[in-house]
């Protein structure tokens, strides 16, 4: 079986709502987008193509599936290794409402979303990997479909926008499997989903070693 592996940018405030640029995706009024881009440096580069060296397929929620297909149809040079990889490999979108998706070797998913992805899996050589696409890594995490979760922190807190872990998510846990950090301070740490958290008390443990 294929793993299903998350690459999610977020500001320390747990922000993730249009990182790439300003027209990104203004919802609630939204004015911070493009607040990853002037982190963009080799470091980040390397991190990036190394991601997408593993891909099989990818699969996407409906808002960055639409700001992926305006973008990279248009990226033709068979020497961009995230363009060939993108134009090339399946791509599923998860939407009760595309019908006619433009983007060439795209299937949409609108099903019992938990049986659908799964088989994905099980039919994926390489990756199935998710950039993005936010609100959709929640619901899968919430149904431990999601094995990999790469978390990159960005050094900026902006205080308004869509939060990843917002109020009433799911209590879960992670096992940490690797890291590091980019030279203008991106943080780039991967997680394994680990189940559901566990509870101790520091009182309890001091208590025991008196």
């Amino acid at each position: 079986m294929g793993k299903l592996v998350s690459t999610l940018f977020v500001t320390l405030d747990g922000v993730y709502q249009a990182p790439g640029g300003p027209q990104e995706d203004t919802r609630g009024g939204f004015a911070h987008g493009g607040w990853s881009f002037v982190h963009g440096d080799d470091d980040f580069g390397r991190f990036v193509v190394e991601v997408f060296d593993r891909s099989g397929a990818y699969l996407l929620g409906r808002r960055t599936y639409d700001i992926f297909a305006g973008y990279w149809p248009n990226m033709t040079d068979p020497g961009d290794p995230i363009a060939a990889k993108l134009n090339a490999l399946p791509k599923y979108v998860a939407s009760s409402t595309l019908t006619d998706p433009s983007w060439a070797g795209t299937t949409v998913l609108g099903g019992d979303l938990a049986k659908e992805v799964t088989d994905l899996k099980e039919r994926t050589e390489g990756e199935l990997q998710m950039h993005g696409s936010g609100a959709l890594v929640r619901s899968l995490l919430a149904l431990g479909l999601v094995d990999t979760l790469h978390l990159v922190t960005f050094p900026v807190v902006l205080g308004t926008g869509l939060r990843l872990f917002p109020e009433g998510t799911e209590p879960m846990a992670f096992r940490h499997t690797g890291g590091r950090v980019t030279s203008t301070g991106v943080s780039i740490q991967s997680y394994d989903l680990a189940g559901r958290p566990t509870y101790g008390s520091y009182a309890d443990d001091a208590a025991d070693n008196a």
